[in-house]
């Protein structure tokens, strides 16, 4: 389906249809949440909340978390805080409609033992810059002044996606390049990693139902963390100058993720 978007490119959505796995509606129905999970624990939700906290550098195991969060087994806070502030944003996710509101109030949730106060859910005003480990830097973000015009488009684009009739195959192309855009204008000072994983799946489960919390895309993207992050840099260097005609081999990350 052609959609008229502000800033979420789509030049190749034919091309990455032809490249999907023809049964992804069958893997996509055959999701079914563990047996672990109990009236007020998540077992995917735990998932989703430790990988993608790892993929930030946190150093947390699941079956730690597991047993924090079922068992009610203590850790020491530091261990746990930042885990249990993005499972609580999971959570919400999982009940609210996603929009421009309710994407601010997941970040604050999400950045409660990361940022101060008046960072959580509100656009940063420094420039950002990121670096490689040795100090070298590989990607220039959005200027602070140009966020608050590339967020509407994004937001207003978001709207326009989930109003639409999409079909899985589409769902699955848009969900991932929302994951791109977002990354690419990386609009807060910090989260923004956990944030757009965390609205990915929210586009997927806004769009194809409760199922799709499920998948374990952000298990995948740390097991291929080297490769996520290879793969969002081959879009360029700097914000105004990115390349989206690069994006497939990222593209096809999620529907790998099953």
């Amino acid at each position: 389906m052609s959609v008229d978007l502000k800033i979420i490119p789509n030049q190749l959505l034919d091309s990455y249809l032809q490249q999907l796995p023809y049964h992804l509606n069958v893997m996509f129905e055959q999701l079914r949440d563990a047996e672990l999970s109990t009236v007020n624990f998540s077992f995917y939700t735990s998932v989703s909340s430790v990988f993608s906290s790892k993929i930030e550098g946190e150093r947390i195991e699941l079956d730690s978390f597991i047993k924090h969060k079922r068992d009610g087994i203590p850790f020491r806070a530091d261990y746990t805080q930042k885990i249990d502030d993005l499972y609580d944003a999971y959570i919400f996710a999982q009940h609210n409609r996603l929009s421009k509101e309710n994407i601010a109030e997941a970040h604050r949730l999400l950045s409660r033992h990361i940022l101060n106060k008046s960072a959580q859910g509100n656009f940063r005003t420094q420039n950002m810059y990121v670096s490689t480990p040795d100090g070298k830097i590989e990607y220039v973000a959005a200027l602070p002044f140009d966020i608050p015009v590339e967020m509407q488009k994004f937001y207003l684009d978001l709207e326009t996606l989930i109003n639409a009739n999409l079909s899985i195959e589409e769902t699955f192309f848009y969900a991932a390049m929302i994951h791109l855009v977002f990354v690419k204008i990386h609009p807060w000072n910090d989260g923004n990693g956990r944030s757009v994983r965390l609205i990915e799946k929210w586009f997927l489960a806004e769009k194809l139902g409760q199922r799709a919390w499920y998948l374990p895309s952000e298990r995948y993207y740390y097991d291929q963390h080297e490769l996520y992050y290879t793969n969002i840099r081959k879009l360029g260097l700097e914000y105004f100058e990115l390349d989206y005609s690069n994006s497939m081999p990222f593209l096809l990350m999620l529907p790998a993720s099953f």
